[in-house]
């Protein structure tokens, strides 16, 4: 009888261990600033033109050659 009294508390000392790392996150840790840091101002960002894929041969080209090959 005592074997079962393990898997069936599981979820609950899971979920108190959540609770106390949650407790302790907010009570603990120190808290964030109160005013965001500003970033340096720096241009906006511009992405790159996509760069041109090489056109693929066709697969019917390929195919037929190979055929024609054997």
């Amino acid at each position: 009888m005592y074997v079962l009294i393990v898997p069936a508390s599981a979820p609950f000392v899971l979920l108190a261990t959540v609770m106390g790392l949650s407790w302790w996150e907010d009570h603990v840790l120190p808290a964030p600033p109160a005013e965001p840091v500003e970033a340096p101002a720096e241009a906006p960002f511009v992405p790159a033109a996509p760069a041109q894929l090489p056109e693929l041969p066709r697969v019917d080209t390929t195919l037929t050659r190979e055929v024609a090959g054997r």
